[in-house]
């Protein structure tokens, strides 16, 4: 899918929320994006596998609750398992490992990095990766591929840089790519935060596709019950989106309005993986 593809999905998931109470139909939501009904229903059912009118289901506060809910039970035992096998984390697929302090102080001094902008399920991406594993991962927004490079290079300042289309290519699929998750090949994932920052991140790793959690029991799983706000902090200076996903803590009350990458790419995410994790067929559009 084509960064335009996605730039219409999340049109139309903006739509959907704001007209929710009138129930657009398809040709509305079609006309809105752009596009005749036939075609706004083909090019959402390839990309979520479900038709627009069921997705909106999975962007309700009360679905959102709901998985709250159910995702309870299943986080208490990943949780449970306790957090000190990094090896363990995310079914098996994606195993984390922090710089260490030297590597932390150096800014990287002796790491060679290359990154790519790709397109993704979600929009334009920023895929940043070393010997040792993904390092940086970013949604571009407003033609802020500059910005994110700038950025990206300022956090790891002494290491060395450069651009390889070629070879951060095949990491769209093995990120994004949709076969079931016990089958990929493990994903490694370097990062640079702090001791309590990491702590958050592998943390995240425990919280299966299709599952979501509120930034209140996420702290209190960390045995932190009063620094919510601290982890919170620590989600959204989370530099590894999709992998790490930061997408799937959301409040207490069902609502998913803090991303740093856009709410409405945040609420496109946490839709696909239900509907994949749910198995639905299209339905009626």
């Amino acid at each position: 899918m084509n960064c335009h593809d996605y730039d219409r999905i999340e049109r139309a998931i903006k739509f959907l929320e704001n007209e929710r109470s009138d129930q657009p139909s398809l040709g509305r939501i079609a006309e809105h994006v752009g596009l005749s009904s036939a075609h706004f229903q083909r090019l959402f059912q390839r990309w979520a596998g479900i038709s627009p009118k069921r997705f909106l289901q999975f962007l309700t506060l009360e679905d959102a609750k709901r998985r709250l809910r159910e995702s309870a039970s299943v986080l208490d035992a990943t949780f449970d398992a306790g957090l000190s096998s990094p090896g363990r984390l995310h079914d098996l697929f994606v195993t984390l490992d922090a710089v260490t302090p030297g590597e932390y102080k150096s800014h990287g001094s002796e790491l060679h990095i290359v990154f790519g902008f790709h397109d993704t399920p979600f929009g334009e991406a920023f895929f940043a990766v070393t010997e040792r594993g993904i390092c940086g991962l970013e949604f571009v927004i407003d033609e802020s591929r500059e910005r994110i490079v700038t950025e990206f290079q300022q956090c790891w300042s002494r290491a060395t840089l450069g651009r390889d289309q070629k070879l951060t290519a095949p990491l769209v699929d093995r990120v994004f790519g949709r076969t079931s998750e016990g089958s990929k090949q493990p994903l490694s994932v370097i990062v640079k935060g702090t001791n309590f920052q990491v702590r958050v991140w592998e943390a995240l790793l425990r919280i299966p596709s299709g599952s979501v959690i509120s930034y209140g029991s996420l702290a209190k799983r960390l045995n932190n019950d009063h620094a919510s706000r601290a982890v919170g902090a620590a989600v959204g200076q989370n530099g590894i989106a999709y992998l790490i996903p930061c997408h799937r803590v959301i409040q207490s009350n069902g609502g998913s309005h803090r991303y740093r990458w856009g709410a409405a790419r945040k609420k496109a995410m946490l839709g696909w993986e239900a509907a994949f994790d749910d198995g639905c067929d299209s339905g009626a559009g």
